[in-house]
């Protein structure tokens, strides 16, 4: 069964369910109507996953207070962190696995606040399914990309029919507007206040997978770097494969933006 066939299953069968959207999603969605329509087919509750993404941030900003002297490789994108699991074992001693990914810690709040619900993760990335599946098992997260989100909606049709001005009053559970520039590159040093703690050349900001290679050689090479902030793919999260758009990186960048500074 996909996960497609088993989150229409759960729907089917009135589970309680919490959607919890990744901070991508204003590429291909204006929240209301995402929010609006998925309540339509039966989630519960509906979550920022930039929630989870502040915790992050704080769990790493505190890392560095502890740890005065400490060297980190940032580990929310599950391909990097695979990639280094498979490539350069040599560095994993620097990955920042004490630090929960924003879909994990979104996870864990969604579980302590709403205890009942299963939590189902969308976004952008594919290999967050491994993350769910393989390293947090436990917290029971189901993983579907926007483009699988597409064919859930097609199997239900949501129709909400809402007037502008009741969808005017649909929001979030949860939400979070500091971090809605996660997905964009550099998203976790510019969302983090990391930069109060760390000089400009202790950091560097790295996407793409073609450049991973040569940023952990300068890492390696050269002590005075203290962050490596990392995602696999070029330009961040706004370029994952489970988004559907023709949008080009500056649109998508833009998009993120605007929805960024509405409050939360």
């Amino acid at each position: 069964m996909t996960d497609t066939e088993k989150l229409i299953d759960l729907l089917k069968t009135k589970s309680k369910l919490v959607a919890m959207l990744a901070p991508s999603f204003p590429i291909m969605y204006e929240s209301k109507e995402l929010i609006s329509k998925l309540r339509s087919i039966g989630f519960e509750k509906v979550v920022e996953v930039s929630v989870g993404a502040k915790e992050t941030n704080r769990q790493l900003v505190e890392y560095f207070k502890t740890h005065p002297r400490s060297r980190v490789i940032t580990s929310p994108c599950a391909s990097f962190v695979r990639y280094i699991r498979t490539q350069h074992r040599e560095f994993l001693p620097y990955l920042a696995l004490e630090v929960d990914s924003p879909m994990v810690a979104t996870a864990r709040i969604v579980k302590e606040k709403y205890p009942e619900y299963q939590p189902i993760f969308i976004g952008p990335c594919v290999v967050k399914k491994l993350e769910a599946l393989q390293d947090y098992p436990e917290l029971n997260i189901l993983v579907l990309t926007y483009k699988e989100l597409e064919s859930v909606f097609s199997t239900f049709s949501p129709n909400p029919s809402l007037s502008t001005e009741a969808l005017a009053k649909v929001d979030f559970d949860l939400s979070e507007s500091s971090t809605r520039m996660y997905p964009t590159d550099g998203g976790l040093t510019d969302s983090s206040g990391i930069r109060d703690i760390l000089g400009e050349d202790e950091i560097r900001v790295i996407s793409g997978w073609k450049n991973c290679e040569p940023a952990l050689m300068e890492f390696q090479n050269n002590p005075k770097i203290r962050l490596l902030d990392i995602l696999f793919c070029q330009d961040g999260c706004i370029n994952g494969p489970g988004i559907a758009s023709s949008l080009s990186i500056k649109e998508r960048t833009k998009k993120i933006s605007d929805y960024s500074v509405i409050p939360a």
